[in-house]
């Protein structure tokens, strides 16, 4: 009888054209698939939380697997597993973790939350690069937080979704939203939300640092909202400031 596992891991997407599978570029699952598949012993699909576009990073992020085997021939414990698993990937994916759990536990239909994180620095740092956006003015931190605050509603969110994402609804609960100064040229966006459309955090965070620069006032962000024109938001931001930060679960509450 199979056995439902999640894998528990973190990843630097610089490498890679996303999580999903692509026919002719390399993905974060083509990559986790391969590996486990050879520690397993037999092809093992892996079924991921979500999406993450090309050159964007998981600080956390969970997936899933049918394991039909037993213990003993190839690794004693799922501890073990783990290990032997870390040693077989590249150094830019580690997993945390293996455990079992219900085969009703979903890695992408059972998640009730997510948060993504966005880093931006406004002053040369050569120990951020490509792990953080490069902002060359100086940004408004107040007016920033002022238009982030709308996005915290229940609704559509058509203004921010990539043209042809393919979502068959754009209604998203955005719970969290807000800037935070952590140093004095490092700053940071984190938002949380029942679920996120493809480039929705990109664009939104674009946006921001539009109104940040005072290209934007901190009200136009509701006629951006109220427009569902993706074309009124700003540009996406550079994808090497994405993290998706935090998915949690009811059944590891």
């Amino acid at each position: 009888m199979a056995v439902r596992c999640f894998l528990d891991l973190s990843y630097d997407g610089t490498a890679y054209h996303g999580w999903q599978r692509q026919p002719e570029s390399i993905s974060v699952q083509q990559v986790l698939e391969e590996k486990l598949s050879s520690l397993l012993g037999l092809d093992t699909t892996v079924i991921g939380c979500g999406r993450t576009d090309t050159g964007v990073h998981a600080s956390a992020f969970y997936a899933h697997f049918e394991w039909e085997g037993e213990f003993g021939s190839r690794f004693a414990n799922w501890e073990q597993a783990c290990w032997k698993l870390n040693g077989m990937l590249p150094p830019d994916i580690g997993v945390r973790r293996i455990f079992e759990v219900g085969e009703q536990n979903h890695a992408r239909f059972s998640a009730a939350e997510r948060a993504y994180t966005y880093w931006v620095h406004t002053g040369k740092d050569p120990f951020l690069d490509g792990r953080s956006a490069r902002i060359y003015e100086d940004l408004d931190l107040e007016a920033m937080n002022a238009a982030a605050s709308m996005l915290v509603f229940h609704g559509e969110f058509d203004a921010f979704q990539k043209t042809g994402g393919g979502q068959k609804t754009t209604i998203c609960d955005v719970r969290h939203a807000q800037w935070t100064r952590t140093e004095p040229h490092r700053l940071r966006f984190d938002i949380t939300a029942d679920r996120f459309l493809r480039n929705m955090v990109r664009a939104i965070v674009g946006t921001l640092l539009d109104i940040g620069k005072g290209r934007m006032a901190p009200e136009a962000m509701a006629e951006v909202i109220a427009s569902k024109d993706r074309s009124r938001a700003g540009t996406s931001a550079p994808a090497c400031g994405l993290y998706l930060s935090r998915v949690d679960y009811p059944f590891l509450a």
